[in-house]
């Protein structure tokens, strides 16, 4: 693709690479086209550039996150889905593309897009396997808000609250997939993030706690009242919790195996509940 041309007399893919590199943007030339090809023009143009090289992330600049193919709006504020989370993605997707246990009538059902942020996981999901019926909560007001948007495009519900609290009690024993991507970094390496993380992300998306696994026992401890016979529990995790996340899973009665992608830097941890095992294969 050859680069755009002029916007501005002194604003040129030529001159923008050059200082996207020198702020410390490994993409530069990726964010430089971006860049230009979004601006409504030479003001905003400068404004961005200037904003990029002083460190704003550039999903909040554009307005937007590329995901799983889609554009997911985002704002300042509000966690930035990352291209690891694709594989939360993909697992989901292929369980719910399974041949369902009977009845049928209730396959592919509810999924729940837990800690949701933007909601780009649930809008993924939804937006690969039509007739989900997709609700997806979040603490955070600003989340919420902007989530909004993204769930709207699909039919689905957002909620905030904590955790479960979020959701209706209407979904008890209803939900076929439950997938969580809740914060999972140690409180001590929240220092060793990028400075686009730990500076402009808000910490309650960030921080796990102590060993990063505070919100994975929470959110495992109550997930059976929530799953359906045949539900699902997919939460990712890093490669080196997976261990961990698999133990307090298996510990609360769950069946689990671990998935990772290396080309993704991707892990996910999937659970079934014991009693569903019998009738369905892991």
């Amino acid at each position: 693709m050859p680069a755009p041309e002029l916007h501005s007399d002194l604003l040129t893919f030529a001159t923008i690479v050059p200082r996207l590199r020198a702020a410390g943007c490994v993409f530069a030339e990726d964010e430089a086209l971006l860049l230009l090809s979004e601006a409504s023009g030479p003001a905003e143009l400068s404004e961005w550039v200037d904003r990029r090289v002083t460190g704003s992330p550039l999903e909040y600049i554009l307005g937007w996150a590329e995901f799983c193919g889609l554009r997911i709006a985002v704002e300042p504020g509000v966690f930035v889905p990352r291209r690891r989370t694709g594989l939360l993605v993909s697992e989901a997707v292929a369980i719910l593309r399974e041949s369902p246990t009977p009845p049928a009538a209730s396959w592919p059902g509810v999924v729940v897009d837990l800690c949701c942020g933007s909601g780009a996981v649930g809008v993924a999901i939804a937006s690969q396997v039509p007739g989900v019926e997709l609700h997806a909560a979040d603490i955070d007001a600003v989340a919420v808000r902007c989530g909004r948007r993204n769930v709207a495009r699909v039919g689905g519900l957002i909620h905030q609250g904590d955790l479960y609290a979020a959701l209706p009690s209407t979904l008890h024993g209803r939900v076929q997939l439950l997938a969580v991507n809740a914060p999972y970094v140690p409180t001590g390496a929240l220092r060793t993030m990028p400075p686009e993380a730990r500076e402009y992300e808000p910490r309650v998306s960030l921080d796990g706690g102590a060993d990063g696994l505070d919100l994975h026992r929470r959110v495992i401890l109550e997930a059976a009242q929530w799953l359906a016979p045949e539900g699902r529990l997919l939460i990712e995790t890093s490669e080196p919790q997976a261990a961990g996340t698999a133990g307090i899973m298996a510990a609360a009665g769950f069946a689990a195996r671990t998935v990772h992608a290396e080309e993704l830097d991707g892990t996910v941890v999937i659970g079934t509940a014991l009693a569903a095992c019998a009738r369905q294969p892991l």
